[in-house]
């Protein structure tokens, strides 16, 4: 997997909005926390509106486009996630040159095209969300944009005892599972296969992994690494999204960690998609082997 170059204190970086529109407020407390480490550049097409999303597909492909091959500008920066980024999948043409992509959720889309050129990238926060994540998970994105001796570490609650190594791919829940089935699922063979979700109920995220199950993806994935699910409590019922998917794992029977501190909650720890890490189901850890950038 292609790692990116490393970044520097003060870099110019593109923040690029190709999913869905997103509230101002939030959007400048967490530019103004980019800002205080790197310098974004964006234009005003930006905070275009188009129902549920950030402008037309044309605006945000030509965008995303833009930020991934342009030379003056040293990694890109999703502003929000939403909806809107596996709109813009067939039209996508990866340059050759690679910078590092940051985001989530939405982003995953993205994400995924880049595992399946072989490229890595970051599972971190939007800018929106910059603002909102303690101290800690936003330095520990920029120290893994700088540093190419960082080590992402991830600890969770055992779930399926196990140690197995492999490249870590995955991301958002629902959006991965709508992509089985199309050229922009990453080969999972031997893979550590990660996830999160927010604001699914328990009955939703258990058909998304009978999906992953009957497409056979399950079967090849050495182990597997969740993270949190946020607003995923059966409002009537009580049951939990870790309640259900925990006795998935179980049946399963391969390593497995719940809980890591990765995901739409306070705590969203940075990673590298693409990068080797090590899952230790007893030991509730994921350690990796590999930096995000080089």
């Amino acid at each position: 997997m292609i790692r990116p170059l490393a970044l520097r204190h003060g870099d110019p970086v593109s923040v690029i909005a190709p999913s869905g529109p997103f509230d101002r407020p939030a959007f400048d407390r967490g530019l103004a926390r980019l800002s205080a480490r790197y310098r974004p550049v964006f234009d005003e097409g930006l905070f275009a509106r188009e129902r549920y999303l950030a402008g037309s597909d044309e605006r945000r492909l030509a965008e995303l486009t833009r930020a991934l091959t342009r030379e003056d500008t040293r990694a890109v920066f999703c502003a929000r996630g939403g909806y809107g980024a596996a709109r813009l999948l067939a039209s996508l043409k990866l340059p050759e040159s690679h910078k590092p992509l940051v985001g989530f959720s939405d982003t995953t889309a993205l994400h995924c095209a880049l595992q399946c050129a072989g490229r890595a990238s970051i599972h971190g926060p939007v800018v929106t969300h910059l603002g909102v994540v303690d101290e800690a998970t936003a330095n520990d994105l920029f120290e893994q944009l700088q540093d190419p001796a960082a080590r992402a570490s991830l600890t969770g609650q055992p779930t399926v005892a196990g140690v197995v190594e492999g490249a870590v791919l995955g991301g958002n829940l629902s959006v991965l599972t709508r992509l089985i089935g199309t050229r922009w699922l990453p080969p999972l063979d031997g893979a550590i296969l990660f996830f999160e979700d927010v604001g699914e109920r328990p009955y939703r995220l258990d058909r998304m992994w009978q999906h992953l199950a009957m497409s056979g993806a399950l079967d090849r994935v050495a182990g597997v690494a969740m993270g949190s699910f946020e607003g995923c409590t059966d409002s009537e019922e009580g049951w939990t999204a870790e309640e259900v998917l925990s006795e998935l794992a179980r049946r399963l029977g391969k390593p497995c960690v719940m809980g890591l501190p990765v995901g739409h909650g306070e705590k969203n720890r940075a990673f590298p998609l693409g990068a080797r890490a090590r899952l230790d189901g007893a030991a509730g850890t994921l350690a990796f082997l590999e930096g995000a950038v080089r």
